[in-house]
């Protein structure tokens, strides 16, 4: 597929899905990107734009599959491993998608944060649907084939920090974010760019 790289390619985007929708029922978007870079954001506002133009939707978050926390906290690892290695459920979470390309109903276990635990929810892709995925580390072999459409979501490492300082305050004060981020994120972050180079491989780039 064709690549665009500019500070504001939501258009393109918004087009480059529009285009999907007319040939194929049930087509698959992927809003990749690094922690903070805004992919929440983005696939709300593309799943608000479809459903305006009378598009059905699914907005489904990478991180409602994620481990228990004794899986994705285990000691035996450092903590970047942790996260790249034990975070998700891919196999889970490629099955869900599977059955939602087949037109029928899922049951799907998403993470309950609070709890650690799982809860079900229903999701149904029937008819002509776009099912919007968001989440960091999509473009990784786990995942490969799953998206009609992926865009990477470009934001410096800098700007990213100084966002999450505000944004994830039930980590702690500043000096716990940062240590977090820096022992446990941006080092798995960087493995991602360095082994995958999402930027690259994406179909559409947003910067």
């Amino acid at each position: 597929m064709s690549r665009s790289v500019h500070q504001n390619a939501k258009g393109e985007l918004f087009a480059a899905v529009g285009e999907l929708c007319r040939s194929k029922d049930i087509c698959v978007i992927g809003i990749d990107g690094l922690g903070g870079a805004g992919k929440s954001t983005i696939a709300e506002e593309l799943c608000r734009g479809l459903s305006e133009d009378g598009s059905s939707t699914v907005l489904l978050h990478i991180d409602d599959f994620i481990n228990k926390r004794e899986v994705r906290y285990d000691p035996a690892y450092p903590e970047w491993q942790c996260y790249y290695e034990l975070q998700w459920r891919y196999g889970y979470f490629r099955s869900v998608i599977e059955g939602l390309l087949s037109g029928k109903p899922v049951d799907a276990e998403l993470y309950d944060k609070e709890n650690d635990s799982y809860f079900t929810q229903s999701f149904s892709a029937a008819g002509r649907c776009v099912i919007i995925v968001e989440g960091v580390f999509l473009q990784r072999e786990e995942l490969r084939g799953l998206f009609d459409l992926t865009v990477y979501i470009d934001v410096p490492e800098a700007v990213r920090l100084e966002r999450v300082l505000h944004r994830d305050t039930y980590i702690g004060g500043e000096d716990s974010i940062r240590a977090k981020y820096e022992n446990r994120y941006f080092p798995a972050e960087r493995k991602y760019v360095s082994e995958y180079r999402p930027k690259q491989s994406a179909d559409l780039v947003i910067e």
